[in-house]
């Protein structure tokens, strides 16, 4: 099953729900309120096109997520990969190392996954 498309406000959401979930849909909306200052009818329905994507289920009023964090965060990068660096690996690793500087830690931990 292919991840559905998460845009940049409803990934904020679904960082409150990974971080809180299971919960109240009337708590999570408190939470939205604080933390993305959204309203409840804001919150709701971005619970409902969510759920209506098979992202979360909200079921007696209890939120939970149906993808993970990882998947989504896959998907997009695999979107970004495709779309601005035409699915090279070594394009992007060549675009963010000119533009990031790296530590020696970093660099060790991004050989070590490469050689994996």
């Amino acid at each position: 099953m292919e991840t559905p498309k998460i845009f940049e406000s409803e990934y904020r959401f679904c960082l409150i729900l990974w971080k809180h979930e299971p919960i109240n849909s009337t708590a999570l909306a408190r939470i939205c309120r604080e933390e993305l200052g959204w309203s409840r009818t804001t919150t709701f329905t971005v619970i409902r096109r969510l759920s209506d994507r098979g992202v979360v289920k909200n079921e007696n009023a209890t939120v939970t997520s149906l993808i993970s964090k990882e998947q989504v965060q896959v998907a997009q990068m695999d979107e970004m990969m495709e779309k601005t660096f035409e699915g090279s690996l070594p394009a992007f690793i060549a675009a963010f190392g000119k533009r990031q500087s790296l530590s020696e830690k970093e660099i060790a931990e991004i050989l070590r996954i490469i050689e994996k």
